[in-house]
């Protein structure tokens, strides 16, 4: 069962995890989308981030939406390139769907992701298949979704989403780019991973490994349904 400050606290938890792991990573996915891209991508995610980490006391924390929104506007303003319109939609249309919710249940999030895949697909142009981030992002929100369905506590629900997050943007080496720089690479740029996509596995394995065991702010219906602890 959760509380407010408990939902604020595991919404921080995931949001500083990625800034600082996609700060920690500036090389390496500066090196992934060099192969095919223009090599800016780590340092504009880190760029971002850093703002984010600058500024991260002064966020409203009104409720986790309102949070996830600001963070949003902060990464949009700051990641160059086509990276922050994208990244910082995905936060805002995660943070919209949340509302003004205190406490979120494993269903709500699952909604924010699929909130913030549309955001994606809509502000991309881009879909399953076009080999972007999506191809390990709609993946882990499935598998995510369907662990938590079956009852597991959200930290082994994390972990299997984060395997399959991982499966899926090893799988991007196959694809053809058909959305972002490396579309202009045509077949080219099949024979290594997409950069955002594997960026996204990194992130996800990253947050099943520091996630609280026992922790059960992801119960699939609710606070006294499946998955709570």
């Amino acid at each position: 069962m959760t509380d407010t400050s408990t939902s604020q606290q595991t919404v921080d938890l995931v949001v500083r995890t990625i800034a600082e792991t996609a700060i920690e990573n500036e090389t390496y996915f500066g090196e992934l989308d060099s192969v095919v891209g223009d090599g800016d991508f780590g340092y504009s995610l880190a760029r971002g981030f850093e703002k984010l980490l600058e500024g991260w006391d002064g966020i409203d924390r009104a409720d986790p939406g309102t949070f996830l929104k600001r963070s949003g506007m902060i990464i949009t303003s700051r990641i160059g390139g086509t990276s922050g319109p994208i990244w910082g939609t995905a936060f805002m249309r995660a943070g919209m769907a949340a509302g003004s919710a205190a406490d979120l249940t494993g269903e709500q999030v699952v909604a924010m992701l699929r909130a913030a895949v549309e955001g994606i697909k809509a502000r991309g142009q881009s879909d399953l298949g076009d080999k972007t981030l999506l191809d390990s992002l709609v993946p882990f929100t499935d598998v995510l979704e369907q662990r938590l369905q079956a009852g597991d506590p959200p930290k082994a629900a994390l972990e299997a989403a984060a395997a399959e997050c991982r499966r899926a943007a090893n799988a991007t080496a196959e694809m053809v780019a058909r959305r972002g720089r490396a579309a202009y690479t045509g077949e080219r740029s099949k024979g290594s991973v997409d950069a955002g996509a594997t960026a996204l596995a990194v992130l996800a394995e990253r947050l099943a490994a520091v996630w609280p065991a026992g922790a059960g702010s992801l119960a699939a219906d609710g606070p006294e349904g499946k998955g709570s602890e």
